[in-house]
């Protein structure tokens, strides 16, 4: 950040850099231009009043003259100053439910499908419905916290939306809505819930083997399926996914897991369950009428079935993962 009094013939000039900097104006304090690494230039205004710390977007350097920025900040600032509401061209522009989504955009990039798909539900249902109305730069920790704890019936839900709420304000001060390092969401306290853990018992799993060993005849894939997410500790869709060419010298090659690209080492049981597929095209857990793999509503309702059978009913698939380790020794 540097201070300088800002020219027309500046303002054009300005190249973007690595990392988003800012370029404060000395005529007009808190006055400025924030120039990011795409090339986006944003005029802003900063002020503290009364302990009141406020950012606001003036426009798009692109389509606004210096002079035309410093004319609607020294508004700005003067409203600021009286404490009068703030009514500019720009508040809609920058309402959090109409940033938001540019800002959820350009991150959904990153993430997986299915994260992408949970993340937004958070954004609708837990997010937007608090936050929608109000501008992006005048969000405060007070307002963080008062959200949270509105959310204290559905802790779970709390919080995994907070991390996507702060995602979206710290993506905020990298396009220019929020001033650097004014993430309000940093140091809130999440709920403590008891862990959901669920571990197997010794006497529970030989339950479960001799459920498996009835339907085996009948549901050869479905039973194969169990077994494999019981001796690999990989997740469901890592199992469901997989093709015969991710299955070679003895280990498991996974393309595209949670984590990335990643290798799994089997056990002699989980080799001899794979040895004893069948090979019938790509998949090694084939749909039965579509070209594709198992799907998960498949596989979730066969363990419904097998889990009642075996007196599991509290015991997800996901939780098999958790047993791995005791299976595995």
């Amino acid at each position: 950040m540097s201070n300088t009094r800002l020219t027309q013939r500046q303002i054009d000039a300005l190249k973007p850099r690595k990392k988003t900097f800012d370029l404060r104006d000395t005529e007009l304090k808190g006055f400025g231009v924030r120039v990011r690494s795409s090339g986006t230039r944003r005029y802003f205004v900063q002020s503290q009043h009364e302990g009141t710390r406020t950012w606001r977007i003036i426009g798009n350097a692109a389509g606004m003259t210096l002079e035309e920025a410093r004319c609607r900040a020294r508004s700005v600032l003067a409203s600021l100053h009286n404490g009068e509401e703030i009514i500019a061209a720009t508040n809609e522009e920058t309402r959090f439910g109409v940033v938001a989504e540019k800002l959820f955009e350009s991150c959904e990039r990153h993430w997986k499908a299915g994260t992408r798909k949970v993340n937004r539900s958070y954004l609708k249902n837990q997010i937007l419905p608090w936050f929608r109305d109000m501008q992006i730069a005048g969000i405060t920790e007070r307002n963080v916290k008062q959200w949270f704890a509105s959310l204290h019936a559905t802790p779970f839900a709390a919080d995994r939306a907070a991390p996507v709420l702060s995602v979206l304000l710290h993506r905020a001060e990298l396009h220019g809505y929020r001033p650097e390092g004014s993430n309000p969401c940093v140091g809130i306290r999440r709920y403590r819930r008891c862990g959901r853990e669920r571990f197997l018992s010794p006497e529970e799993m030989q339950r479960l083997g001799a459920v498996l060993d009835r339907h085996e005849p009948d549901h050869p894939l479905e039973v194969a399926t169990i077994r494999l997410l019981l001796l690999t500790g990989c997740r469901r869709n890592e199992i469901l996914t997989l093709k015969w060419s991710d299955y070679r010298e003895g280990q498991l090659y996974l393309r595209d897991s949670k984590t990335g690209p990643r290798t799994v080492w089997l056990s002699s049981p989980a080799r001899g369950i794979l040895d004893g597929l069948p090979r019938r095209g790509a998949w090694i857990f084939p749909a039965r009428q579509r070209r594709s793999f198992f799907c998960q509503t498949t596989i979730q309702y066969y363990w419904y079935k097998v889990r009642g059978e075996a007196g599991l009913s509290d015991v997800r698939l996901h939780d098999l993962r958790h047993s791995y380790a005791s299976v595995a020794l």
